[in-house]
């Protein structure tokens, strides 16, 4: 379901769900295919499944990752007939686990608009779309190393925020660069959302410089769990990303991380109960006030 509101926070733990959550994340190095990228990350999947995990997340172009625009336009295709997403719903259904597509690369379906969409899709245990999110944040920026992104000349952003009811807890649902906007975070704690997702393809100066202060950062300010699987290394297209997938519990303190870049798993398990232990410790999100803007 997409957020309509702000339901209150504390019904974002509740007694009759599960008090534990094993996860995992999977850090790729998506290739410039669906098929390949299909290939690649399945095992990892299956790895993660076997392990024990019920929830599965993966990261922003799972399905794709080619920013040159006339090779991209070659493989890309709508959502219902992409063969990673086909691929992986039929996966979920088959290791019966919750899995989030952190993000697909898929045509945006809007007519006049040819650029795509960058979208998150929450997958259940059937195999079935419980929730799409189109990226609301695009990134265009020239980075002081000479890499330039204009990202908006290929993605159009969405228009909603997202939130989910899992068996664990309400999902919130961002991608890469909606980390550097709080407001978003704020607004999915509010609507009830005691874990929030951050697929990413982070580039690696400002991997290095905020990945992990940033994450902690929106962990501590919404009391929830933040889970950001990351694309990592050299890929096909050029591009250099920065890996190093983390766990952030919702005191700031980091559950699990990695420290590299190299495609693998990470597991983590996740005390439920600690939301609401932070969310009482320091219950900032009922301290809102109105305020005059700055002149």
């Amino acid at each position: 379901m997409r957020w309509t509101g702000a339901a209150a926070w504390t019904h974002c733990w509740r007694p009759d769900v599960f008090d534990t959550l094993d996860i995992a994340l999977i850090q790729t190095r998506t290739p410039a295919t669906p098929v390949a990228a299909l290939d690649q990350v399945e095992t990892l999947i299956r790895e993660a499944a076997t392990g024990g995990a019920k929830f599965v997340l993966t990261p922003e172009g799972t399905n794709l990752l080619e920013q040159r625009r006339d090779r991209r336009a070659d493989v890309i295709t709508d959502e219902e007939v992409d063969p990673a997403v086909i691929g992986l719903r039929r996966l979920a259904a088959e290791l019966e686990i919750w899995l989030l597509i952190g993000s697909a690369i898929v045509r945006s379906g809007h007519a006049g608009d040819d650029r795509a969409a960058n979208r998150s899709l929450l997958i259940d245990p059937n195999g079935g779309i419980v929730v799409r999110y189109d990226k609301l944040h695009v990134f265009d920026v020239d980075l002081p190393n000479g890499e330039t992104y204009r990202e908006s000349t290929t993605i159009r952003p969405g228009d909603d925020a997202a939130v989910a009811d899992t068996p664990w807890g309400r999902l919130g649902l961002t991608v890469c660069y909606d980390l550097r906007f709080p407001h978003l975070f704020r607004q999915l704690a509010k609507a009830g959302a005691s874990m929030i997702a951050v697929p990413a393809a982070f580039t690696v100066p400002t991997g290095l410089a905020h990945w992990e202060v940033l994450l902690r950062a929106r962990a501590i300010e919404t009391g929830a769990f933040i889970l950001a699987p990351a694309q990592g290394g050299s890929h096909e297209d050029g591009r250099n990303t920065w890996g190093r997938s983390m766990v952030v519990a919702p005191w700031g303190e980091i559950v699990a991380s990695v420290d590299h870049d190299e495609p693998c798993v990470l597991p983590a398990s996740l005390d439920m109960s600690a939301v609401e232990k932070a969310r009482t410790s320091v219950p900032a999100l009922l301290h809102d006030r109105e305020f005059a803007p700055p002149r």
